[in-house]
C-alpha cells in the first residue's frame, strides 16, 4: 500500500467544508497546531478506494488568497509555500453552490496555481429553493476542473467524490493549459525575476511572492531582498495589481454565470432562514429567545442528566462499601480505595453532564443558531470596545477557555484580540460544571415552579454572571487599552438547518472521551498524591494523635457506638496532622473570611493544575478523613455532614456561594494561562490575569459570604 497523499479541503466560512472533512475521515481525526502557530490543525485519514489512503487536511475557512488573519496565512501558506510539509498533492475546493459567484472568486485563484483541483459543490438545495439552476457539466467545461455536486451532510456524493479524487491522482484530469485570467500581464517583468528567484509553479503564485514577499517566511533574506529590487525597479503597485485582478476576475466569472447558471426573478419570496431571522434576530425578541434557549439548555444539564449522575454515584458509592467489607483492612487497600478509587469517581459522575453540554452546543452550531447569537450581541460588544468577532471565542470560552483563547486569532485589531483573550476565561467553562453542579445539588432546594427549576436558575445565573464580568472587565479594559484603529464585523449567517444527530452524538462521544483522557488522568494523579499527603504526616504531629487514639479504641467493643465515635474522631485527628493538613490549615486564615475550611484550601492549590480537580481533591480528603464504614456515602453526603470543630456545618447557603463565586472568577487553570503566554508571547499578560481574576474572587466571594451568613 502507498504512502498516505495530502489533499486540502479549502473554501469559504460556511460553505460545508467541516462536513465534507467529517464524512471522508469519520472518526480517524486529530487536532494539533500548525508549526510555528497556535492555529488548530485538523487532519484526518480517509481511504479514497482500496491500496489508496489520504491525509485531508481542513484548512481554515479563507474568502480569498489575500489573508487578512492568522487562520486565512496558515491557509495561504499551505497553499501557496511548496517546501511546507502540508502542501497538497490535491486540493478539494468546497463552494457554496447558492453563492456561487463569491465562490467562484476563490476556485479562480486556486485553479490558477496549477495545483490540481476538484470543486466540491454544497448546498444544491438551498441553491434550488432560491430558483438557482446550476449545469454541472458546463461549469465544468468552463472552469476547466472537476465539479462534483455533494450534500456531506446527509453522505450525498462522497462515493462520487472518492472517484474523482482516484482518477485526478491518477492523472486522468490534467490542469487547464490557460490560466483562468492572464496573470502574466499584470506584472510581466516582476512574475518573469520573481520565478528566477523563488521556484514556483505558475505565474499566479509568483505573482503573490510578489505581493506578500515581506509576510513570507519560507522566502530566505537574499530573496526577498531580490525580490524586493526587482518591485522598485519595475515601480511594482501592488495595490494596483490586485485591484485589476480581481476586476478581471469577476469579469470572467460573469461571462461563466451567465452560460451556466439560470437565476429566478431576484424578486422572489423571501426564503425560512430569513423569515425566522426576521424573529431571532429582532430587536427586542431576538435577546429575550437567546435567554430562553440559554434557560432550557442549563435547565436539561440539570433535568437529563439527575438520572446517570445519580446511577453512577450511588454505583461509586456502594462498589466503595463493598470493596471496605470484602478487601483486607491494609495500606493497599486504603490506597486503592481511597486514592484511586475516589479520584475516580470524583470525574466520573460528571461524565453525563459534560456530554450533554457538548451536545447542545452541537446542536446550535449545527441548526445555524450560534452564529445568530454573534450577529445579535455585536452591538453590546461594541459599547465595550470589542467587536462582533470577539462573540465567537466568548461563547467558545462556555466549553473550554483554551480553545476560545486560540479563537481569537480571528480578531484583525490587535488590540480588540487583547481585550478578548484577557476576559475570555471569565466565562464559565465546562471545567466549572462539576463544581456548580455540586454545590447547587448541596446548597440549593429541588423546587420548581412549573417548568422552572431553581437549580437550573442558579446555574443559569452563574453562566450569565461570568459573561456580564467579562463584559464589565473589557469595558474597564478599554479605559487603558485604547483602541484608535477602526475595525468591521462582517459577517455569513448560515441557513438554518436540522441538526446532524450522528454529529451530535460524535461530538458527545469525543468530548466525554477528552474529558476522560484529559482531565480524568489529571484528578487521578493528584488524587493519588493527596491521599499520600493525606495518610502521611511528620512524625513529630503524628504520632501523638496515634498514642492518645489507640489505647482509647482498644479498651471498647469495636461494635460499639462509642468505637463509631473515636474512629471518626481518630480519622479527623490524623487528617489534620497530615501533610495535606499541615498545609491546608497554613492558609485557612487567608480563606476562612471567605466561609471555606482547610479542606476547601487543599481544593484551591490543586485547582491550579485542573479547575475540575476540586471534586476529585475533595472526595479523596473526605474519603481518607472519615470512617471506612462510612465508604458506601456519596460524596454529597459527606459534605453535607462537614462540621467547623464547635460543630457548625461547612457547606451552607453562604459558604456555598462564596465557593461558587469564587470558582467563577478566579483564573486557576495552567493550561489557560500557558496558551495566553503563547498567545500573547509574554508572560506579562497571564500573570496580569492571575493577579487580576484572584483580587476579583477573592472581593465578591467575600461580598457574597457576608451578605448570605
Amino acid at each position: 500500500m502507498q504512502a498516505p497523499i495530502n489533499i486540502a479541503l479549502v473554501g469559504n466560512p460556511n460553505s460545508g467544508k467541516s462536513s465534507l472533512f467529517n464524512a471522508l475521515t469519520g472518526l480517524n481525526q486529530k487536532v494539533g497546531n500548525f508549526p510555528g502557530v497556535t492555529v488548530d490543525k485538523k487532519t484526518g485519514t480517509a481511504q479514497i478506494v482500496p491500496g489508496v489512503s489520504a491525509n485531508i487536511i481542513d484548512l481554515p475557512g479563507t474568502y480569498s488568497l489575500y489573508p487578512k488573519s492568522a487562520d486565512e496565512y496558515v491557509t495561504y501558506d499551505v497553499l501557496i509555500n511548496q517546501q511546507n510539509e502540508d502542501a497538497p498533492r490535491l486540493v478539494i475546493i468546497v463552494a457554496d453552490a447558492s453563492n456561487l459567484k463569491r465562490n467562484l472568486l476563490f476556485c479562480s485563484q486556486i485553479i490558477d496555481l496549477k495545483i490540481p483541483v476538484i470543486i466540491a459543490l454544497t448546498m444544491m438545495d438551498i441553491a434550488r429553493k432560491k430558483g438557482v439552476e446550476i449545469d454541472l457539466d458546463g461549469l465544468e467545461r468552463e472552469l476547466g476542473v472537476p465539479v462534483v455536486s455533494i450534500n456531506p451532510r446527509k453522505n450525498k456524493g462522497v462515493t462520487e467524490i472518492k472517484k474523482v479524487i482516484d482518477l485526478a491522482l491518477r492523472s486522468q484530469y490534467s490542469n487547464p493549459p490557460r490560466d483562468f485570467i492572464n496573470n502574466g500581464a499584470l506584472a510581466k517583468e516582476v512574475i518573469e525575476d520573481v520565478k528566477k528567484i523563488v521556484p514556483v509553479k505558475s505565474d499566479y503564485g509568483a505573482l503573490h511572492i510578489a505581493v506578500n514577499v515581506d509576510e513570507l517566511p519560507f522566502v530566505d533574506k537574499s530573496a526577498k531582498q531580490a525580490v524586493r529590487n526587482s518591485l522598485e525597479k519595475h515601480q511594482f503597485n501592488k495595490t494596483k495589481i490586485q485591484a485589476e485582478e480581481i476586476m478581471q476576475r469577476y469579469g470572467r466569472i460573469k461571462h461563466i454565470m451567465k452560460a451556466t447558471v439560470v437565476e429566478n426573478d431576484p424578486l422572489q419570496k423571501q426564503l425560512r432562514s430569513e423569515k425566522i431571522d426576521d424573529l431571532l434576530l429582532h430587536r427586542f425578541w431576538g435577546y429575550v429567545i437567546l435567554l430562553v434557549v440559554m434557560f432550557l439548555l442549563f435547565q436539561s444539564i440539570f433535568w437529563l442528566a439527575s438520572y446517570p449522575m445519580d446511577w453512577i454515584e450511588g454505583s461509586f458509592g456502594a462498589l466503595s462499601g463493598w470493596l471496605s467489607g470484602t478487601l483486607p483492612d491494609n495500606k493497599v487497600t486504603d490506597f486503592f480505595i481511597n486514592g484511586i478509587l475516589a479520584g475516580i469517581s470524583g470525574f466520573a459522575v460528571f461524565i453525563p453532564q459534560i456530554m450533554i453540554l457538548f451536545g447542545l452546543i452541537t446542536i446550535l452550531e449545527d441548526t445555524g443558531y450560534m452564529a445568530r447569537i454573534s450577529f445579535l450581541t455585536d452591538r453590546l460588544m461594541r459599547q465595550v470596545g470589542l467587536n462582533g468577532k470577539s462573540v465567537m471565542p466568548l461563547i467558545s470560552g462556555v466549553a473550554c477557555a483554551v480553545p476560545a483563547i486560540m479563537a481569537t486569532r480571528t480578531i484583525e485589531n490587535k488590540k480588540e484580540r487583547l481585550i478578548t483573550i484577557m476576559v475570555t476565561p471569565l466565562m464559565s467553562c465546562s471545567a466549572r460544571l462539576p463544581i456548580y453542579t455540586m454545590m447547587i445539588a448541596l446548597i440549593i432546594p429541588d423546587k420548581r415552579f412549573g417548568i422552572l427549576g431553581l437549580q437550573g436558575l442558579v446555574m443559569m445565573g452563574l453562566y450569565l454572571l461570568g459573561f456580564f464580568m467579562a463584559i464589565f472587565i473589557a469595558a474597564v479594559m478599554k479605559l487603558f487599552v485604547r483602541i484608535k484603529e477602526k475595525s468591521y464585523f462582517i459577517m455569513e449567517l448560515p441557513v438554518y438547518r436540522s441538526p446532524r444527530w450522528a454529529n451530535v452524538g460524535t461530538t458527545m462521544v469525543e468530548k466525554a472521551k477528552i474529558f476522560v483522557k484529559d482531565a480524568g488522568k489529571v484528578i487521578v494523579v493528584i488524587s493519588v498524591i493527596l491521599w499520600f499527603l493525606a495518610s502521611y504526616g511528620p512524625a513529630s504531629r503524628m504520632e501523638p494523635v496515634h498514642a492518645k487514639y489507640e489505647p482509647m479504641l482498644a479498651q471498647v467493643d469495636p461494635a460499639s457506638p462509642e468505637a463509631a465515635v473515636l474512629n471518626k474522631e481518630f480519622q479527623s485527628a490524623r487528617l489534620s496532622n497530615s501533610y495535606a493538613g499541615v498545609l491546608g490549615h497554613a492558609i485557612e486564615p487567608a480563606i476562612r473570611p471567605l466561609g471555606f475550611d482547610w479542606k476547601i484550601g487543599i481544593a484551591l492549590i490543586t485547582s491550579f493544575a485542573a479547575r475540575e480537580v476540586f471534586v476529585g481533591t475533595m472526595a479523596t480528603l473526605y474519603s481518607v478523613g472519615e470512617d471506612p464504614e462510612n465508604n458506601n456515602a456519596t460524596l454529597r453526603e459527606k459534605l453535607a455532614s462537614a462540621t467547623w470543630p464547635d460543630g457548625r456545618p461547612v457547606y451552607t447557603l453562604a459558604s456555598g456561594l462564596s465557593l461558587m463565586i469564587f470558582y467563577a472568577f478566579a483564573m486557576q487553570c495552567m493550561s489557560t494561562m500557558a496558551i495566553v503566554k503563547r498567545e500573547t508571547k509574554s508572560w506579562k499578560y497571564p500573570l496580569i490575569q492571575l493577579v487580576y481574576m484572584t483580587a476579583l474572587a477573592y472581593v465578591c466571594s467575600l461580598i457574597i459570604f457576608n451578605i448570605f451568613k
